[in-house]
């Protein structure tokens, strides 16, 4: 493998929000093979229940864009009551100032964006305990990932959204899903303004890895 490709896809694949080009159409075809190479990945006991829902109707998208940003405003009020007090000139302070102009942005602009990718699996797992959570959910990651890459290898942006999902039984009905399918993210998709990503300013590996047990530096 050419190595600088894999490590550029894997460190430059962003959640794209304020630079979704909003006025571009995004073809079918565009992301045919994406979803090709996404089922590619491994599912639990090899099941392959993901389904991919995608929509490009304007008059969904606007209903399922509204249940979005009534989602966003409760998430806001409970984000803003919980955040910590920090002053403006703290590095954190600045990090978060920037997910939150980008998150707003997206809110209020989901709407517009030209098409959505619904990820979804064959089952419900909210009555079930941890490990069968795990295993539900470990059959949808993977794959959703590596569609956010292959959009990314082929000039697409998306941003993993979940806020929708606090009125999961209404997007159901408004796009017709069985009752017993689980949404699992959603996906805003359309081509990505500018020239390029840069790697994300990231906590180092050596604070985060641990050998053996639980504080045991590895490095």
């Amino acid at each position: 493998m050419d190595m600088n490709t894999v490590e550029k896809l894997l460190t430059t694949t962003r959640s794209v929000r304020k630079r979704l080009d909003l006025d571009r159409e995004v073809p079918l075809d565009a992301v045919k093979s994406c979803l090709e190479m996404a089922i590619q990945a491994p599912t639990g006991s090899n099941s392959q229940q993901w389904r991919y829902l995608v929509i490009t109707d304007p008059e969904k998208r606007k209903a399922i864009a509204d249940l979005y940003s009534r989602s966003f405003k409760l998430y806001a009020k409970e984000s803003a009551a919980a955040a910590p007090k920090l002053p403006p000139t703290d590095p954190r302070s600045q990090r978060m100032m920037k997910v939150v102009t980008s998150a707003v942005y997206l809110a209020e602009n989901l709407h517009r964006v030209p098409m959505f990718i619904i990820t979804l699996l064959e089952g419900r797992v909210e009555k079930a305990d941890v490990l069968a959570q795990a295993s539900f959910y470990g059959s949808s990651l993977p794959a959703a990932w590596s569609l956010m890459m292959a959009l990314r290898a082929n000039g697409l942006g998306s941003a993993w959204t979940t806020l929708h999902l606090r009125y999961e039984k209404e997007a159901a009905g408004i796009l017709g899903i069985p009752d017993h399918y689980t949404q699992t993210c959603l996906l805003p998709v359309a081509y990505f303004k500018g020239e390029d990503f840069r790697p994300a300013k990231r906590v180092p590996v050596e604070q985060l890895t641990y050998l053996d047990s639980w504080g045991e530096k590895l490095w």
